[in-house]
């Protein structure tokens, strides 16, 4: 305890980083406070929250669990009718969809190989189409909200100008997308003159301010009628921190290969031909190096199979998969996710281009030849620890399907115990440490995460 508080007085006193800190949390206020912001046309007051409002008017804890998923990326902003309700995802869309067509489109392909000047670049194409993403979005949104959740015949009082003209219309989507962009106006900020990883910081935060509001719903539940106690809660407390532990260990678990630079003496036959006095160094695969990326791919697929149930209402198979807590979305889930594991880490970890980077520095795998080999090597090691990542990616995604019902009696507090959410959390305060860390070390002082685990994995 006493290293961490002479850590913390450490980082206070490096002025540089004291204001990068402060900075980072006054856009984070600033964030917080504009998602609180309801839409000029819509009356707060009477809107409460649009997912209370839903169930209490015939709606179903299916649409509940799945909105309150949309939800927790916002911060609660998509379900008060926010103008921040679709927050920073249009731009993560945006990226990922530029990320996508990077391996189809030569142009992008070249811009990826620019350095700073192609980054510009594509940043700048990043942003114009997240007000595409946002345009598209928006009408959705507000459809949703006019006749879905909150309809105006039966709430009429909930709107301040009648949705179905144009003054409420236009309006709406202009903010809509306004807020999105400003948004990702403050992640940039934050990467550029805060703490870095802007954009994934105000995602950690929109996850992180709905945990306190669940978890007190949870200790609510188990302390009423029906209820087990204060017993599970420190039981349900400690099970979420082994899961957190254990979504640590599987975001830094990497497979080292070992690398033998071969010095220039010894490339021309000179008198030291050991090859054990050449450079030592290693290539870390991750184990899990799609990240986050295959559950948000499989999330935005799992919409289609729900749209099916407008075909056939009566069949209870396919209304499985309107709740994210059924075994019917979960087992699909599962299987996209995988999928998508092998997908995503065989378009992102160019192996060819590794190997090829390896023989033109001198370096090579020992026991395996420069060039292909190298390639297929690294290859078939990266497929082998794929799948016990996929298999273990997936178990997180479905875990809160898992507690749910089992121990963890609401909704909210169980889409903590895995899924993106609980991963986004990790994987960001991963960096942060990390970046602070990088501060401290330059200037001569232990880092936050000085431990065999931070040393063996980098972080």
């Amino acid at each position: 305890m006493k290293e961490f508080i002479q850590t913390l007085k450490n980082i206070w006193s490096l002025k540089e980083l004291r204001d990068k800190i402060l900075f980072t949390l006054s856009i984070i206020l600033v964030y917080r406070f504009a998602s609180y912001i309801s839409l000029p046309a819509i009356n707060l007051a009477e809107v409460g929250d649009l997912l209370e409002h839903y169930k209490n008017q015939g709606g179903n804890k299916q649409g509940a669990g799945l909105l309150g998923l949309l939800s927790s990326f916002t911060g609660g902003a998509f379900s008060h009718a926010s103008v921040m309700a679709l927050g920073i995802m249009p731009y993560i869309s945006a990226s990922i969809i530029v990320q996508l067509m990077g391996m189809a489109i030569p142009y992008l392909q070249k811009l990826q190989k620019d350095g700073e000047s192609g980054r510009n670049t594509l940043n700048q194409i990043t942003r114009w189409l997240t007000i595409g993403v946002c345009l598209v979005q928006a009408p959705s949104y507000l459809t949703s909200i006019t006749q879905l959740f909150l309809p105006y015949a039966q709430f009429q009082s909930a709107y301040y100008v009648e949705p179905n003209s144009i003054m409420f219309w236009l309006p709406s989507i202009v903010i809509l997308v306004a807020g999105s962009v400003f948004a990702m106006w403050l992640g940039e900020k934050i990467t550029d003159k805060g703490i870095g990883n802007g954009i994934s910081i105000l995602i950690m935060v929109g996850i992180l301010s709905r945990l306190p509001e669940a978890f007190v719903q949870e200790m609510a539940v188990q302390n009423g009628k029906g209820g087990m106690g204060s017993i599970m809660i420190l039981i349900e407390v400690i099970f979420w921190m082994l899961v957190v532990l254990l979504a640590v260990v599987l975001s830094v678990a990497v497979r080292k290969i070992p690398i033998q630079y071969v010095s220039r003496a010894q490339a021309r036959g000179g008198v030291n031909r050991n090859l054990m006095q050449g450079a030592r160094q290693w290539i870390p695969l991750k184990v899990n190096a799609a990240g986050v990326m295959p559950i948000i791919f499989a999330q935005a697929l799992m919409f289609v199979p729900g749209l099916l149930t407008k075909f056939d209402e009566s069949n209870t198979f396919l209304a499985g998969f309107k709740n994210v807590f059924s075994w019917q979305y979960n087992v699909l889930f599962a299987l996209l996710i995988i999928i998508f594991s092998f997908f995503y880490t065989a378009i992102t970890i160019p192996v060819n281009q590794m190997a090829d980077d390896l023989k033109r520095n001198g370096g090579l795998v020992p026991k395996v030849r420069p060039g292909k080999e190298t390639a297929d090597y690294l290859d078939d090691i990266l497929s082998k620890i794929t799948l016990p990542g996929a298999i273990f990616l997936s178990i997180f995604a479905v875990l809160p399907a898992i507690v749910h019902g089992s121990f963890v009696q609401t909704d909210a507090f169980a889409l903590f115990f895995g899924g993106t959410s609980l991963l986004i959390m990790v994987g960001v305060i991963l960096d942060t440490v990390q970046q602070i860390n990088t501060y401290l070390l330059n200037h001569h002082y232990d880092g936050l995460m000085q431990s065999k685990l931070s040393r063996t994995t980098g972080y």
